[in-house]
């Protein structure tokens, strides 16, 4: 098994792209600690554009699993509206979770990864964060820029082992599809999102670092 024995974070796991990233890891003997903005029965309630929720659930992981070998960030949330019509709150809301989310989350953990001397960090973006699309101005804005703090960060944490890449997917079979694109037609399934994030967290050369890997046509 690819992962037995590590350890892996996985925001935004109760459903989706993020459930089917849990479920894969676990599947290759990883132990993984999931968090999400509701909570679940093996999931951590944890809204990760609170500063507070992050730390009291990095807290948490790094006291029950260690340091992990893996983090995920998966969490987000999409409001499709046209950019007049869309309130402050709703902007907020869709670049907190897709990408302040990414940003503390990545800060709880980044300094025990430094100190471990590794790691691996993957940031599920979008094809939003490649292009643009009418009517999710808020979603795009916010995966481009978790692209731009990928590309970035990389370079940070380079000279300390740390793997900093992203996965931009396009039109998933997920609940987030239906809802920020209407009518979309799904070429692929979650599991083969969390396929390419397998392959970013294990089998990746370590020179592959500040990628965005492109998964649509």
């Amino acid at each position: 098994m690819k992962l037995a024995g590590r350890i892996v974070v996985v925001t935004g796991a109760s459903r989706g792209i993020g459930s089917a990233i849990a479920k894969r890891f676990e599947a290759e003997g990883a132990r993984v600690a999931k968090c999400s903005l509701n909570g679940a029965a093996d999931i951590e309630r944890c809204d990760v554009k609170n500063a507070d929720d992050v730390a009291r659930f990095a807290d948490g992981v790094l006291a029950t699993f260690g340091v992990p070998d893996v983090l995920i960030n998966n969490a987000g949330i999409v409001v499709r509206s046209r950019l007049e019509e869309m309130s402050e709150f709703d902007f907020d809301a869709v670049l907190g979770s897709n990408l302040k989310g990414t940003f503390l989350v990545t800060r709880a953990f980044l300094k025990p990864m430094r100190a471990r001397g590794g790691g691996r960090i993957v940031n599920v973006a979008s094809i939003s964060g490649r292009l643009g699309t009418a009517g999710l101005t808020a979603y795009c804005a916010a995966k481009h820029g978790v692209v731009g703090l990928t590309r970035a960060l990389a370079e940070e944490v380079r000279a300390d082992g740390i793997l900093v890449n992203a996965i931009c997917p396009g039109s998933v079979d997920t609940d987030m599809l239906r809802q920020g694109m209407p009518g979309a037609e799904p070429k692929m399934s979650a599991d083969d999102i969390a396929r390419v994030a397998l392959y970013l967290a294990t089998d990746a050369p370590t020179a592959m670092t500040g990628s965005c890997v492109d998964v649509f046509g």
